[in-house]
């Protein structure tokens, strides 16, 4: 009796720990279809945006949704010189800056004055610089290229913009 006792609380241990390991792995697929839209490998009949707490896809009519990380925030980033256009939203499969392919240098701090990055990027083919960040903060960001520079402040709490296209660098 003790046998099959244990042999059942190894199993429910299993399918509980199996089961955590499911959801750590679903925010790293997230984040890795995430980074696939924002690099361009998907299907042209694909749409995917990302709001502050989730990740829409619709193919074929068909929609999903895919919860953001708890504790981390999605930040689409497209520095640019002379034009720009307006957005809140981030379309993963449609938004397009005008600074391809182009080596910055990026700095962020947190409200409280902590360095969180400062380190050379370069914008993806769509123009945009992603940045995964720590939920409910405000962050002074600061990007340099070839001596032009832009400043914001942005936070990053529930409902906020994750697609900041008004960098402009000057």
């Amino acid at each position: 009796m003790k046998k099959i006792t244990l042999f059942i609380c190894s199993m429910i241990l299993l399918i509980v720990l199996g089961a955590c390991q499911s959801e750590n792995e679903a925010d790293v697929n997230i984040k890795e279809l995430v980074h696939d839209y924002s690099i361009g490998q998907f299907d042209e009949t694909v749409q995917a945006s990302i709001d502050s707490h989730e990740l829409i896809v619709t193919e074929d009519g068909k929609e999903e949704r895919f919860a953001l990380p708890d504790d981390e925030f999605f930040e689409s980033i497209a520095p640019f010189e002379t034009y720009t256009h307006e957005c809140a939203i981030h379309s993963l499969t449609g938004c397009q800056g005008e600074l391809v392919e182009e080596d910055m240098h990026v700095t962020i701090k947190n409200s409280q004055g902590d360095l969180v990055m400062d380190e050379e990027m370069t914008t993806l083919e769509n123009g945009f610089i992603d940045l995964w960040l720590p939920r409910d903060d405000e962050y002074a960001i600061y990007i340099e290229k070839d001596g032009k520079v832009s400043e914001q402040t942005i936070t990053t709490n529930k409902n906020d913009y994750t697609c900041i296209t008004t960098m402009q660098l000057l």
